[in-house]
């Protein structure tokens, strides 16, 4: 299969340079060009504009930070959706909101275009590696046909369910990890506040039951005050609005998400967006751990 990648940020760029290395025919586009320019040493095909991406693949990939990016690139009336071949398969890998994604399969089947939202669990590191999940919602078949091209970037392929389904679980993945990230930065100042030397709560707490696993290469960014970004401040602040968007089309409180999504808006606009969303931790003890 013929394929193309649109968007070459921190994760789209490690995807695509999998697809490559396992011998994909691969057309690439980004809004920069720096990363386009290195993939191109591995194998890539360059294009001018993400509608001359698309017009002979067979699937594209779409790996952008936000749903409106989606529409502006893909959807608008300039959008690469319109170029599209006959039957081709769009997989959407960006974190948006499933009802973004509902309306993108909707667009997409009126004209001739197969659609799978796709969004991964997974940051920088297991992005180069290959070891993504990747979680997807609709046609199984569809999925089943595609599936050899996400194993080259991803060990683990989850059907979630129909159309959006696949975006509604990152929804829920990302506020988990968001607050319990949040809960552990908090935790550790309060210990600090108590007297426990910051080395102990971070060798103790990370290692303890009651702690997610993620804690522990997190906790060695704030050891060293190192927050090289895995997964930027600003996307988590983004994908927490984005819940709370689709928990009010539900009619659903999210309190503690909700106060989430404040925090990490004031880290933020205390300049820590660009930073790895452990940062959150800094932000807290400046503000002496709180809003």
């Amino acid at each position: 299969m013929k394929a193309a990648f649109i968007g070459l940020g921190i994760m789209g760029s490690r995807m695509a340079k999998n697809l490559l290395k396992n011998g994909v025919s691969l057309t690439v586009f980004n809004r920069s060009p720096g990363p386009m320019q290195e993939l191109e040493k591995s194998g890539a095909k360059t294009a001018a504009s993400a509608l001359d991406a698309v017009r002979d693949s067979d699937i594209v990939f779409t790996m952008l930070p936000s749903p409106e990016v989606v529409e502006q690139v893909v959807l608008s009336e300039t959008g690469c959706l319109s170029g599209m071949k006959d039957n081709a398969i769009w997989v959407d890998c960006s974190t948006v909101n499933p009802s973004f994604s509902v309306k993108a399969c909707q667009v997409a089947e009126k004209r001739g275009i197969r659609f799978i939202d796709g969004p991964v669990i997974g940051t920088k590191y297991p992005a180069a590696v290959g070891e993504l999940v990747f979680i997807a919602g609709g046609d199984k078949a569809l999925l089943a046909e595609i599936e050899p091209l996400l194993k080259f970037m991803g060990n683990r392929i989850i059907h979630a369910g129909e159309t959006g389904k696949g975006a509604s679980f990152k929804m829920v993945f990302n506020a988990l990890l968001a607050q319990s990230m949040l809960v552990f930065a908090e935790t550790v100042i309060f210990g600090e506040k108590l007297g426990l030397s910051k080395d102990f709560l971070l060798d103790t707490l990370p290692n303890l039951a009651v702690s997610a696993p993620f804690t522990k290469p997190k906790a060695e960014m704030i050891r060293t005050d190192n927050y090289e970004v895995q997964f930027p401040l600003e996307w988590m602040y983004k994908d927490l609005h984005l819940a709370a968007l689709t928990a009010y089309e539900h009619d659903q409180p999210l309190c503690m998400a909700n106060l989430a999504k404040e925090l990490y808006a004031s880290a933020k606009q205390s300049g820590l967006g660009r930073e790895d969303f452990s940062a959150i931790y800094k932000s807290l003890k400046k503000t002496g751990g709180g809003a």
